[in-house]
């Protein structure tokens, strides 16, 4: 009767841990794809884009916006879909730009951004002086 328990209990152990290495793959898997997508010419074109859309003269020597660079410590899956990215500004970690990233139709898009507060008193100083 012990001897049956111990198999039992041995039975189930293996499947705990088939299950947590399997939970493990895929989450692995999918913070790959997430890279990917955040990583890929597509999504720079959509950030560059919306830099752009806040900033017209971004990434010339008159623009405030003069580099991003991806926070990957930021991309997270979005529980409502999408994937939540952070842009870091001019190397400046107090200047950011949240957003979480969709694929609608087959196309990549931004949406649904947050510009932390000392980026958007630049930009918006930026306006009223030019």
């Amino acid at each position: 009767m012990k001897k049956k328990w111990i198999i039992i209990l041995g039975i189930v152990i293996i499947v705990i841990l088939g299950i947590g290495v399997k939970f493990y793959m895929d989450e692995k898997k999918l913070n790959e794809e997430m890279m990917n997508v955040v990583y890929s010419d597509e999504a720079k074109e959509v950030f560059e884009k919306r830099l752009t859309n806040l900033d017209a003269k971004a990434f010339t020597e008159e623009g405030i916006i003069q580099s991003y660079e991806i926070d990957k410590e930021s991309i997270k899956r979005n529980p409502m879909g999408g994937i939540n990215v952070t842009l870091i500004i001019n190397g400046n970690s107090e200047l950011y730009i949240k957003y979480t990233m969709n694929n609608f139709n087959g196309e990549l898009s931004g949406g649904a951004s947050v510009t932390s507060e000392k980026l958007t008193k630049l930009l918006g100083d930026w306006e009223e002086n030019k």
